[in-house]
């Protein structure tokens, strides 16, 4: 997994020209530098100590879930042997106890793996980003917060878009392109370590012997190191694992979708289809799947013979319709 990755210089106007840029991409990219100015990350580059006491400075007092592994698992974030649980505790705690231990832990390489994820900045952390905030081609996307020490994150995807900036230490990504998915081994859909699904190979140690396909996952990788200051564009379904490198950690990621919230994500619909139509005879499910490529995958418009007054839900979708449409759908799931 050498593959590199495209690197972008980082753009001097981070208004509209990266807005347009990150709106165009449907590869992953990278740029260097890009937030470098933030005082986030200036207290970081300075010392633990700094960009501890910033920290502190707009937390309020609501307690934040941490995931705490022993050393043994070596900062990987998975499940139990017996598949019925995970291999990490859940602790609900005061930020500031979380930053004590990470300080306290610094020098000591048998370290528990410590591990705040995807926490909302503007609730747990008012304020942060009036000095530490960029432009991205959304108007609210969903601004987050991840700190920890040395940690794994299997691969998974995420259905937005995401630019990952990276704050404090280093990050290393692997990416996979969507298509990589048969390759991945994914675990469960419906028990998840974090809520996605994710790649039950160990990609530090792969065993090729269980996970044969993986080689071909491999060959499709791309990697790259993250320094503070420097961010990463995730397009919607590129499966990800994140390796958090130092002892003191910090990573502000944005997430935002291309279609109105309304439309609901595609998962419930996945998760339908596997109710309805995983089980169907071979040929039954082809010819759904001739179906589904001409309303839902296909390029033209499949309601272009039919007047528009009379397309119904084939017509453009509004919050309207697709409240409508939802709540036919429901009726009928409830039957």
């Amino acid at each position: 997994m050498t593959a590199a990755l495209r690197e972008v210089e980082a753009l001097a106007d981070v208004g509209a020209e990266l807005r347009t840029c990150l709106r165009d991409a449907h590869q992953p990219l990278v740029f260097r530098g890009l937030v470098k100015h933030w005082p986030l990350v200036q207290a970081a580059e300075a010392s633990a100590a700094q960009v501890d006491a910033y920290l502190r400075r707009f937390y309020r007092g609501e307690p934040v879930t941490v995931y705490q592994l022993p050393s043994e698992a070596e900062g990987r974030i998975f499940y139990n042997d017996r598949f019925d649980g995970f291999n990490f505790q859940t602790i609900s705690a005061r930020l500031e106890q979380l930053l004590d231990r990470l300080l306290h832990y610094q020098d000591d390489p048998q370290a528990p793996t410590l591990y705040l994820g995807s926490t909302l900045i503007d609730r747990w952390l008012p304020g942060l980003r009036a000095d530490n905030d960029i432009g991205v081609p959304a108007e609210n996307p969903l601004a987050s917060i991840w700190i920890g020490n040395r940690s794994r994150v299997a691969a998974h995807f995420d259905f937005p878009d995401n630019l990952a900036l990276c704050c404090a230490g280093r990050r290393r990504f692997t990416l996979f392109p969507p298509e990589q998915v048969e390759n991945l081994y994914v675990g469960p859909l419906d028990l998840t370590p974090s809520g996605q699904p994710v790649s039950l190979v160990d990609m530090r140690y792969p065993d090729y012997q269980r996970f044969p396909k993986f080689r071909e996952a491999a060959r499709a990788a791309l990697t790259v190191e993250l320094a503070p200051g420097d961010a990463l564009f995730i397009p919607s379904l590129w499966w990800h694992q994140v390796e958090s490198l130092d002892s003191y950690n910090i990573l502000i990621n944005y997430w935002w979708r291309s279609t109105p919230g309304y439309t609901g994500t595609p998962m419930n619909a996945l998760e339908h289809a596997l109710l309805s139509i995983r089980a169907l005879p071979r040929a039954q499910r082809r010819a759904w799947r001739a179906l589904f490529d001409h309303y839902v995958f296909g390029d033209e418009d499949p309601a272009e013979h039919i007047p528009e007054e009379a397309r119904g839900i084939l017509g453009a979708l509004d919050e309207t319709t697709a409240r409508r449409l939802r709540a036919g759908l429901l009726n009928k799931l409830n039957r």
